[in-house]
């Protein structure tokens, strides 16, 4: 079965949420740079988000993911650089651009609704 630009979209959304959930209410830089599962498993999510906006992209280069050349090379960084990965840059991102993906998001699977 292929995936619909639909299915990535609710990808991403999952993995933002997931993130959220991993790091709890109380966002703790100190606890995620001393957790590497923790750190394991939020950079993996992002693998997500940037695989998914890469296939989204494949399919309908029009479909507009503010960032989202950036978004893919983050995914690129993290698995290709996985040795420079710096945990300051991961915790911006946590903090200032998925909460504007998320929203982004939303509102491109409202918009494809109507």
């Amino acid at each position: 079965m292929l995936h619909s630009i639909e299915m990535y979209l609710l990808d991403i959304s999952n993995s933002i949420n997931s993130i959220f959930d991993y790091l709890g209410e109380n966002k703790n830089f100190n606890e995620y740079e001393s957790n590497k599962l923790l750190r394991r498993a939020v950079e993996r999510e992002l693998e997500i988000i940037g695989e998914a906006t890469n296939r989204i992209l494949k399919i309908d280069p029009n479909v507009s993911i503010p960032n989202s050349r950036r978004i893919v090379d983050l995914r690129n960084w993290v698995i290709h650089a996985y040795d420079n990965v710096d945990n300051v840059i991961i915790w911006g991102i946590i903090n200032k651009d998925l909460p504007e993906l998320k929203i982004q998001v939303s509102k491109i699977l409202n918009d494809r609704k109507d």
